[in-house]
């Protein structure tokens, strides 16, 4: 059996390469997996304190999943939108999206 400290170590881990991930990339799609990436980790966090905290009861793998479903979905319109982008401006970069300023 994995202790809940690993677990929580792991979490932290992909919580970080969420957020460096997310404060250096250029390209939007890259800023999506990291923020991907950061929901994944707090998703974690809500199983292994439900099994911490409430080892009987199915709550946080109850939230968690729900996590998951509101996540595909937010991925599914944030690509869509990016592929808006690109055939409208030929490009996804973060930096060169002038026109989507005020």
């Amino acid at each position: 059996m994995i202790h809940i400290e690993y677990l929580l170590i792991v979490s932290a881990v992909m919580m970080f390469a969420g957020v460096f991930g997310f404060l250096t990339r250029k390209s939007t799609l890259a800023i999506l997996l990291s923020i991907e990436l950061m929901l994944n980790a707090t998703d974690l966090n809500f199983a292994v304190f439900n099994r911490m905290l409430y080892p009987d009861g199915n709550e946080g793998y109850f939230f968690a999943l729900f996590s998951i479903a509101i996540s595909a979905a937010e991925s599914a319109i944030a690509i869509a939108i990016m592929i808006n982008l690109y055939r409208m401006l030929k490009n996804i970069q973060v930096d060169e999206l002038e026109q989507m300023k005020w």
